[in-house]
């Protein structure tokens, strides 16, 4: 190895962790730390003082307690694929990463209670295909499932794809094994649908981003394989095209829409320009698109007719101005890639200033109008690329550095960038982090946001189990 072999621990601390998790469980040659060390975006970069890789529950709470007892702040990592640095350790070097990559075994696929129960280092796309190998389906999607874990996902409160028809990660889970700041396990691992004995503490820690404990284990619900499915890409006119296109097919058969996505014509325009294969299917770019899957576990189920029919009444009315439908799982994977690879196209088109939102329904095609000559008055020439989940409100409202402007100038305008979509969503009712949490990109809007007794609550729950406040230290919570 030739990074440097330093490290802040106490010898006596290093040596109990050596012991306890081997030397493949516990690194601090800086050549091996430094991934754990950057976010995905490559926009934050700290330090640590090691990187801890337990193989299993009982190693991560006995390396918990260790830190603990000698005050080691500890930022839990799952997949690494946080676009808010929320598993990203600060430059003071005194941290140590915590690693769930080695907990990645899936225990058991249940048929009666349709649940699987992982390690949180399990990543998405493989406990999707230990379902599929059952004959079972794990609805969960986002674009960064093969690499994204359980765990990680569940302490984000990830939406994904499919919340229209299936809901967030916080629906999906029925239990849940933690361990605490001290070091102790909350074993919360039961497959229960109905269980009202007190407070529902597994949905205190999904969505807290990893500052009240680091999740090791999960029972996630599961359904039947899809059995039909159809999907389409059709092109709009604006936002309120394709609001209206979901408000049909809605209208039609609800239980049958999985996903619905929006896609701008500008960020798709970078999918085709950054992402090799990337082709657009249709005869000519459009200002917008939606992109809608329907499936049912029954066959023979006439998704095709529903599809159709609603796309011919969509053509004929000029809200759709063309569609293309997916003739093979080819193709459909094909029509999805556009989708998936917003993120990356926008990430190598240059700078970017990501807002991920919500509003209601009916406030979409408002936020993305208002929000985009708001952007464009801000910066000249700035390339507004939004995308996401119109089916549920999630809109994606990324903004991506002028053609000439340095990249360095742009981002340093981030803040006043996002300040600009946040009034915008704050008048219409909406939250300015809808799936990707607060990390500590955004905890300084934490005080006009959830101010008052709502985040004071959350400061006692936060005092309460990490006293100390070791735990994911810089997140969510701006500081005192």
């Amino acid at each position: 190895m030739s990074g440097t072999p330093e490290t802040s621990l106490p010898s006596t601390l290093h040596q109990a962790l050596l012991a306890l998790l081997g030397p493949s469980g516990l690194l601090t040659d800086t050549t091996d730390t430094a991934a754990f060390c950057t976010d995905w975006r490559a926009l934050y970069h700290g330090r640590c003082a090691a990187v801890l890789r337990p193989a299993t529950t009982e190693e991560c709470a006995k390396a918990v307690a260790l830190c603990h007892a000698h005050g080691v702040p500890m930022v839990p990592q799952g997949g690494n694929t946080s676009m808010v640095g929320g598993a990203t350790p600060d430059d003071s070097g005194r941290a140590v990463v915590i690693s769930t990559t080695r907990m990645n075994r899936v225990h058991t696929i249940d048929h009666a209670d349709l649940t699987m129960t992982v390690d949180a280092g399990v990543t998405l796309k493989a406990a999707q295909d230990a379902a599929a190998a059952e004959g079972l389906f794990l609805p969960l999607s986002i674009s960064s499932e093969g690499s994204a874990d359980i765990g990680g996902i569940l302490a984000t409160n990830a939406g994904g794809n499919n919340t229209v028809r299936y809901g967030n990660a916080r629906e999906l889970a029925l239990g849940l094994e933690a361990v605490l700041p001290d070091g102790n396990v909350l074993d919360l691992m039961r497959r229960l649908r109905k269980d009202n004995t007190g407070y529902a503490l597994r949905q205190l820690l999904i969505g807290a981003e990893g500052t009240l404990g680091i999740i090791t284990g999960a029972v996630i619900q599961l359904q039947p394989a899809p059995r039909a499915r159809e999907t389409a890409l059709c092109a709009v006119e604006s936002a309120a095209g394709a609001l209206a296109l979901f408000g049909a097919f809605r209208k039609q058969d609800p239980a049958a829409v999985v996903a619905f996505e929006f896609m701008s014509g500008t960020s798709m325009g970078l999918v085709n320009r950054f992402i090799d294969g990337a082709s657009l299917p249709l005869a000519e770019p459009a200002p917008a698109y939606a992109l809608v899957e329907l499936s049912s576990p029954r066959a023979g189920e006439g998704l095709r007719s529903l599809m159709e029919d609603v796309l011919g009444e969509a053509l004929e009315s000029g809200l759709v101005t063309d569609a293309v439908l997916a003739e093979s799982e080819t193709q459909r994977n094909a029509l999805w890639m556009l989708r998936e690879e917003h993120a990356e196209a926008q990430k190598r088109a240059g700078a970017s200033v990501k807002n991920d939102v919500s509003v209601p329904l009916a406030a979409i095609p408002t936020l993305i109008t208002d929000a985009t000559a708001a952007c464009e008055a801000l910066i000249p020439g700035i390339r507004v690329a939004p995308f996401g989940h119109i089916g549920d409100g999630n809109i994606h409202f990324n903004l991506v550095q002028p053609e000439q402007m340095d990249a360095a100038a742009f981002s340093a305008r981030d803040h006043d960038i996002m300040d600009t979509v946040a009034e915008i969503v704050r008048r219409l009712g909406g939250s300015f982090s809808a799936e990707h949490g607060v990390g500590q990109l955004k905890t300084y809007m934490m005080p006009s946001w959830r101010g008052g007794a709502e985040l004071e609550s959350m400061r006692r729950i936060k005092n309460a189990l990490d006293p100390e406040g070791l735990m994911n230290p810089g997140k969510i919570f701006p500081a005192a």
